[in-house]
């Protein structure tokens, strides 16, 4: 077999053409939306967690995608983005208000961030909270050293 006849398998680098206007494909890992949506939630006043129920703390251990806890996301038919994201909030906020700024906080820095579109954000409260009120980690043990 001649070696100039063969088909060349190396990878090409995609470059702009007149009839495709496109590098590629740009592809946005649910991960990395669901990390956007989780800041982004965090920034609302009167949010004080995001996830921290028992089956995602038990999730997280096992899965080490805390930037995803609490947080799904998935794309419906026509490639927009569906959102649901559980909180738990401080006590004596109004809960509809505190929901209602969480959704268009995501729905707008999704958008902003990935310039796909947000067809739907569910907003689960899971809880409320005190300032005083925390979060202890998994692996807290409190301030004094354990002997045996």
């Amino acid at each position: 077999m001649n070696k100039d006849k063969e088909p060349n398998n190396e990878s090409t680098i995609p470059t702009v053409s007149e009839e495709s206007n496109t590098l590629g494909e740009i592809r946005i890992n649910h991960s990395v939306v669901a990390s956007i949506v989780r800041l982004a939630a965090l920034e609302v006043s009167g949010v004080a967690a995001v996830g921290g129920g028992f089956v995602d703390g038990i999730a997280e251990i096992f899965s080490k995608k805390g930037d995803e806890r609490g947080v799904r996301v998935e794309e419906d038919e026509v490639g927009d983005y569906r959102i649901e994201i559980r909180v738990i909030l401080r006590f004596g906020v109004e809960l509809a208000t505190v929901a209602t700024e969480i959704q268009q906080r995501i729905a707008e820095q999704v958008e902003k961030m990935t310039s796909k579109s947000v067809a739907r954000v569910n907003v689960i409260i899971d809880g409320v909270r005190t300032d005083d009120e925390k979060i202890k980690d998994a692996d807290d043990w409190g301030d004094e050293p354990h002997t045996d």
